[in-house]
């Protein structure tokens, strides 16, 4: 169904309502009209790594899991199995009446926020820190979430818009302030690209206000930037409450009926929350028109139109038992064996179970549940933790034995031992194993959203990037054992790995890496898989270098701004083979809107024994302007698969954007004619040179 057709039907339906009637369609929990066959609807569902919240469905890996993929095809199909279970659940819930909350077909994901500062503590809900990957994988999610078919099969979200990534514990109260350049050149891209190449339905404001005004009620944004510049035809919905923060915290108005007003008159059409619940008030206060709460309603209805709500669609049929199929479980395992990261490898990766008699599991994450799935997530049939995953692999073939070790921040296990009471027992276990596989982290009672997670006293966010002290007294006591080490770590952001580097044999960095993601991780340590992710962020030595949290000036944050070496870098990770890129060359270049288009041919050769997948990337750097960003920036990127001592050739393209650069203005304007162009498994910083032992292809480039 076209939009034309949907708005055109919508506005046919809204004109039959009372003004009564159209407010009421304004809130999130939309009430049922009976006399005009409207059933409820609750517009609030969450689908950021599957169907969240809603009961059984297939849990993926968080999205900063699937970031570290650089895989966009099967971003797309992770969001396309969410929204055929999300179909399912919708058939049957509607079926037996049940219209509540989660339980629709607006999914309120992805989130492309840009992860600029280590500590934020939602910072896994992204997909990390470079605008440019974020885009491409934030389009895929969109396109594969609202599918290709006659009517949409589910509607997604863009959020949090915009300039928005903590801190969390005043994020309701916080006035981000941020440069044209910044914004246009880092916080934007990715909403403008999820608007103009995939046509996102819904987009959501976040809590705090940008250079002043709230973003839930910012004609700046709203207005003039997403309806006026990028021509967004969709819906606007506030964060949850967002809009009670106008008068509350953010004190912007003065009652509930203004802050109702200004959300409204700025272009908000739905709220997450009750302030709307004053919107008539705001009416006979003559603070908003019928127009306005016609054209939020009328949009609101195009979207239920678009849906195919009212209407019988193909996707009506769609059974409940695709819930937890095969094929989306398939899926699931895929995306978590090419999300894991190989940061470190003295050669004692990959295991060999038929040399090994004993292993040693140890970590408070080992056998955690919760550090499977992260946070938004939907409830699995089964879960798989590392150490069950490692049970089944090498059942038969080789004796497992298990110590928590500690527990997961606080001092001990059991409330009336002794502090440290797990922590002989880990040395026990190690000293009795010929390998120790040490699964330590975090999980979502430690960083998350604020209001969400245990962690009260910095609200989801961390205060530093240290692993509790529990972890780290852990840590010494395997480390002093002097047994081989593999450390895994289970978080959603970049932790000091100081120690673990200096110590252990090798590190792998999980991320949350879904339900049965233990299954996947036994596979990668045991060669079954060779791994492929790449960091989606950087690993800094520390965050005493780092700007303040509250300064949202990108300088110094970032692989793109960043001046000191990272520990581990962006889109940095190691494999069991050995590829390297050994050619690159600019094989064609065209211009289309003065803008040129540059295809790279590049060679990539594994010398290496494993048969391996490898991400080819491309690195990009204006030499001529001023306004050019600090350091090489992500332009390309692609997946292959390199058998052992095999070459291929693939060609990738560098889109015309890449060659633009931001004025102080915020204008993105062409300036500068000499660039530089790197073709590698990495950055072509000097850290990745040095962690990797390998140089990109630099190629000159004159536009």
């Amino acid at each position: 169904m076209k939009r034309e057709e949907a708005r055109h039907r919508a506005e046919e339906l809204v004109n039959k309502m009372t003004l009564e009637e159209r407010a009421s369609q304004l809130r999130y929990d939309a009430p049922a009209i009976h006399r005009l066959g409207i059933p409820a609807y609750n517009w609030w569902g969450e689908g950021l790594h599957g169907v969240a919240r809603a009961g059984t469905a297939t849990v993926f890996p968080q999205a900063i899991g699937m970031a570290a993929t650089f895989d966009e095809e099967l971003v797309e199909k992770i969001a396309d199995c969410t929204a055929t279970e999300g179909r399912a659940k919708y058939n049957e819930y509607s079926a037996h009446n049940d219209r509540d909350i989660y339980k629709g077909l607006t999914f309120w994901s992805p989130n492309v926020n840009i992860f600029r500062d280590p500590r934020w503590g939602r910072g896994h809900e992204t997909y990390g820190e470079d605008p440019y990957l974020t885009s491409k994988l934030g389009v895929a999610f969109v396109k594969g979430l609202q599918g290709d078919g006659e009517v949409m099969k589910a509607a997604a979200c863009a959020k949090h818009f915009a300039v928005h990534s903590g801190p969390e514990a005043i994020r309701h109260e916080f006035d981000a302030q941020a440069s044209a350049k910044d914004m246009e050149e880092t916080y934007f891209p990715a909403f403008e690209a999820l608007v103009k190449e995939a046509d996102v339905e819904a987009v959501m404001g976040a809590y705090n206000r940008v250079n002043g005004e709230p973003c839930c009620g910012s004609p700046t944004l709203i207005r003039d930037t997403l309806r006026g510049k990028w021509d967004f035809q969709g819906h606007y919905v506030s964060d949850c409450w967002a809009i009670r923060d106008f008068h509350e915290n953010h004190m912007v108005t003065s009652t509930p009926a203004e802050s109702a007003a200004l959300a409204l008159n700025s272009g908000c059409d739905l709220n997450c929350g009750v302030t709307y619940l004053h919107l008539l008030t705001a009416h006979k206060q003559g603070l908003v028109t019928e127009e306005a709460i016609t054209e939020a309603a009328v949009r609101l209805y195009t979207t239920r139109f678009l849906l195919g709500l009212f209407d019988e669609t193909e996707y009506d049929k769609i059974p409940y038992e695709v819930i937890e199929c095969e094929e989306h479980i398939a899926l699931a395992d895929k995306a978590t064996k090419e999300s894991i990261v190989l940061l470190k490898n003295d050669g004692i990766l990959p295991l060999d179970v038929n040399k090994i008699k004993t292993i040693g599991v140890i970590g408070p994450n080992a056998n955690s549940r919760k550090a499977l799935i992260g946070n938004y997530h939907g409830t699995s049939s089964e879960y798989i933790t590392v150490l069950e995953g490692i049970q089944r692999y090498t059942e038969g073939k080789a004796r497992v034995l298990f110590s928590e070790g500690s527990a997961l921040f606080e001092e001990k296990t059991e409330p009336l031992a002794l502090v440290g009471d797990r922590l002989a027992e880990a040395q026990i276990v190690a000293e009795h194993s010929d390998v120790v596989i040490l699964c330590l982290g975090l999980d979502e009672t430690l960083e998350g959203e604020e209001g969400d997670t245990g962690n009260s006293y910095a609200s989801g966010d961390k205060e530093d990037l240290l692993l509790p002290k529990s972890q780290r007294d852990l840590m010494e006591v395997v480390a002093a054992t002097g047994k081989p080490v593999v450390f895994c770590l289970m978080t959603g952001s970049a932790m000091d790995l100081r120690y673990p580097t200096g110590h252990f044999n090798a590190i792998m960095q999980l991320w949350y890496p879904g339900a049965r993601g233990g299954r996947s991780v036994a596979e990668v340590l045991f060669g079954e898989v060779s791994p492929s992710g790449k960091l989606p962020v950087t690993f800094y030595e520390t965050a005493e270098t780092l700007p303040e949290f509250t300064d949202y000036n990108m300088k110094g944050r970032t692989y793109r701004y960043m001046e000191e070496a990272a520990q581990y870098p962006f889109g940095f990770g190691l494999s069991y083979g050995k590829a390297e890129v050994t050619d690159a060359v600019i094989a064609n270049i065209s211009k289309e809107k003065d803008l040129p288009t540059v295809q790279v041919k590049v060679t990539i050769e594994n010398k290496g024994i494993y048969n391996i997948e490898e991400v080819v990337q491309l690195y990009i750097k204006n030499a001529d302007s001023k306004y050019a960003v600090h350091n090489p920036t992500l332009c390309g990127f692609k997946r292959v698969i390199v058998k052992a001592g095999e070459i291929a050739d693939i060609t990738m393209q560098i889109d015309g954007r890449a060659f633009t650069v931001v004025n102080d203005a915020g204008e993105r304007i062409l300036d500068g004619k000499r660039f530089e162009v790197y073709a590698g498994t990495s950055q072509p910083d000097a850290r990745s040179i040095e962690l990797t032992g390998i140089a990109p292809i630099k190629l000159e480039l004159n536009i």
